[in-house]
């Protein structure tokens, strides 16, 4: 036998032999809800929940046909990373000015959760489902 199939041939019979052992593994039950979210997530949509609780923005969301109910539930349904995303440009926006650049942000994630038919909140869009 060539030297090659030999070193194989003795991988092989080792690492057969060590499958046989059992691996410790530790296990809980993990909610949905503990899955999907987390702190960081929590306090970043608190965040932008109250940023559109807020009477400026609810009416200028109101003047683009977006109620602040539905617009709230749409962050509730939001990933963390599209909150965080989202949350970062609250604070980056200047205290008590220039709040127009968030809103279209919020309104662009809510006209591509339509399209994609995860929602329906616009009766302009048609889901590709």
């Amino acid at each position: 036998m060539n030297p090659f199939k030999r070193l194989l041939a003795s991988a092989l019979i080792v690492s057969t032999t060590l499958m046989g052992f059992p691996l410790a593994a530790q296990a809980s039950m993990v909610s949905t809800a503990e899955a999907m979210s987390t702190q960081a997530g929590d306090a970043d949509r608190e965040k932008v929940s109250a940023f559109l609780a807020r009477e400026d923005v609810r009416a200028a969301l109101e003047a683009r046909g977006v109620s602040s109910a539905s617009a709230t539930d749409r962050v509730k349904a939001m990933s963390d990373a599209e909150v965080a995303q989202v949350a970062s440009r609250v604070d980056q926006m200047p205290a008590g000015g220039e709040i127009l650049g968030l809103i279209f942000t919020v309104f662009i994630v809510l006209l591509i959760t339509d399209i994609l038919g995860l929602t329906k909140i616009f009766p302009f869009t048609r889901s590709v489902r």
